[in-house]
């Protein structure tokens, strides 16, 4: 029948405004921004890094390996790699990102960024209240702002923070069994050359003492 959609259409939006004044469930109107609605796990506006402990600057995972800004679409991010190292999660030395800017004003939420990145530490936020007065400075996003604890992550997205701490367990202990294995080698060649000189020294030959120099001859 032509219209029918209409009219269903139609039924539906009567059904939640007559049923609004005995229901609850059907008030869709939020009185925002008193009230919020809860964000979906997916829900992605801009970029985050994580962090790990309670200092953001030493426990940042970003390496500054600058895979995000190569492939960053808008090309809204810029970083700049420290001169120096400073152990990561795994102990290992890693350059770490002296600068790390993202111009939201221009960042278009594609998460690609998050996608490239190989060592868990750029996701996607979900905090949309960001605006402001000042267009340049204010959308300019500096590591300081951009740096939020994996509590943080873990609170909006569980399911991907779980994935990613698995990831970054499984990495940490292959570290620390490969420097196990070569603590252990180490002992063990370290015994076996000490073995070997033993050895060698119980079957080295006694030194021949020097004849006996004789007395001058008589003038």
């Amino acid at each position: 029948m032509i219209g029918e959609q209409i009219i269903k259409g139609m039924a539906v939006t009567a059904k939640n405004f007559f049923g609004s004044y005995v229901s609850k469930e059907r008030l869709t109107t939020v009185q925002y921004p008193e009230e919020h609605l809860a964000q979906k796990e997916n829900t992605r506006q801009f970029p985050f890094l994580v962090y790990d402990g309670d200092d953001w600057e030493t426990g940042l995972r970003c390496v500054a390996c600058q895979i995000c800004e190569k492939e960053c679409p808008p090309k809204c991010i810029y970083i700049v790699k420290s001169k120096d190292k400073k152990p990561d999660y795994k102990g290992q030395p890693q350059i770490y990102p002296v600068t790390f800017d993202i111009d939201i004003s221009v960042c278009m939420s594609c998460q690609i960024c998050v996608e490239v990145c190989p060592f868990e530490s750029i996701k996607m936020d979900t905090k949309f209240e960001l605006s402001t007065a000042d267009r340049f400075g204010g959308l300019l996003l500096t590591r300081d702002k951009l740096a939020k604890p994996n509590t943080y992550y873990q609170a909006i997205h569980p399911q991907d923070a779980a994935e990613s701490d698995a990831v970054i367990a499984g990495e940490k202990a292959k570290a620390e069994a490969k420097a196990k294995a070569a603590a252990e080698a180490k002992v063990k060649a370290d015994a076996e050359v000490k073995a070997k000189a033993a050895a060698a020294a119980a079957v080295a030959p006694m030194p021949v003492p020097a004849p006996p120099t004789p007395p001058p001859a008589p003038q």
